[in-house]
């Protein structure tokens, strides 16, 4: 890919060189295939094809539970229609999504996934002279396609409470180009406060832009930001239907923003989604009984287990997510290798939490077998 005249006077103008254009235009030909940019990629060198049978897989936050089934079959009613590119269906995704989050259609736009949203974010306000400033330990995608484009990234600890620590996120650079904030967090699971979003808001250099992910949000049943996109702040909200409603393989997602902050992110290539996947959304989003009852399930599994945790005097980070993460007061890749010689696969190490292994939330009868192996192996 050639970056036309506009990208290229653009990323000149916020600093970068003529000799990053490789490396940009490779992340926009091919961040899918890039090693770092998404959640599988992310799980280091866990071959997932190769899971023996009757592995317990717990470790990319998936939901065990699949899609809901009335999208199941609206998506097996549409695969006959395949041949069709329905090009009215990512404006009808939009359109029922700003119907239930109290928007205008304009000021959302569906991906397949939110990984891309957020990598043209990334695109669209970093750069080696504006730094992405993130959560440490917190989702890593943003940080490594700052890095691989040549903008500066700076890490910021979480607060002892494992919230967001908003005021040192603010302090850490004059001029960020974005802040990104993952809320509930991934890996810990935790919670930063409304009241912090609004404060970082209120007291962002002028130029800077948030943005926010509310992947998690469902499990939690806090409120989303979202009333701040109506009110056309400096945000963006991705939202991926990946989690609580469980399509991670299908891939489906939206960005939440203003319509000019959407049009700077869509500049960088073709947001088109499968046909299936928009049907799964649609029924998804009519399906009111789907998300409490889900929460509900997976609120019940993880007090459940942490619980189990607590009995045996086991220290976890709280969490109101589909993931929590437990000390193992030993380096977490050695117990990661011997959980999986029982067939229990659980989820990757963070640098700044390295005794630490992070857990997804998986069916009752998974997170007992987890629990008999965590046993066994911390004996």
């Amino acid at each position: 890919m050639t970056l036309n005249s506009e990208l290229q006077k653009d990323f000149l103008a916020r600093g970068f060189s003529r000799r990053s254009f490789g490396r940009i235009a490779a992340m926009l030909t091919g961040a899918s295939a890039l090693p770092f940019f998404n959640e599988f990629s992310l799980a280091q060198e866990v071959d997932t094809h190769a899971l023996p049978p009757g592995a317990v897989k717990i470790d990319s936050n998936e939901n065990p539970l699949g899609p809901g089934d009335s999208a199941t079959q609206a998506m097996q009613a549409m695969v006959p229609k395949g041949n069709r590119y329905q090009f009215n269906l990512p404006g009808e995704m939009a359109k029922a999504m700003a119907d239930v989050e109290g928007l205008k259609a304009d000021h959302i736009t569906p991906y397949p996934g939110s990984s891309l949203p957020l990598h043209w974010a990334v695109l669209s306000y970093t750069s080696p002279t504006r730094p992405l400033v993130i959560a440490d330990p917190g989702y890593e995608a943003a940080a490594t396609a700052a890095r691989f484009i040549g903008a500066k990234t700076i890490p910021v600890p979480l607060t002892k409470e494992f919230a967001h620590d908003v005021k040192a996120m603010v302090a850490a650079d004059a001029s960020p180009g974005l802040i990104y904030i993952c809320n509930p967090n991934n890996p810990t699971g935790s919670l930063t406060s409304r009241e912090s979003i609004d404060w970082i808001m209120a007291n962002k250099p002028a130029g800077t832009m948030i943005m926010l992910d509310e992947a998690y949000i469902h499990f939690s049943g806090i409120q989303s930001a979202v009333d701040l996109v109506k009110a056309d702040k400096d945000i963006i909200i991705l939202r991926t239907f990946s989690k609580i409603y469980g399509m991670a393989g299908l891939r489906a997602g939206v960005a939440m923003a203003r319509p000019d902050i959407l049009r700077k992110m869509n500049q960088y290539g073709n947001t088109w989604m499968p046909v299936t996947s928009v049907a799964g959304v649609l029924a998804s989003l009519k399906d009111t009984k789907l998300v409490p009852d889900r929460r509900k399930i997976n609120a019940d599994v993880r007090e459940e287990t942490l619980a189990f945790l607590s009995k045996h005097n086991f220290n976890y980070i709280p969490s109101v997510s589909n993931k929590f993460m437990v000390d193992t007061k030993r380096p977490a890749r050695d117990v990661i290798a011997a959980l999986r010689k029982e067939n229990v696969y659980v989820g990757r190490v963070w640098p700044a939490v390295p005794t630490h292994i992070r857990v997804t939330v998986g069916t009752a009868e998974e997170m007992k077998k987890f629990q008999a192996a965590f046993i066994k192996v911390m004996a």
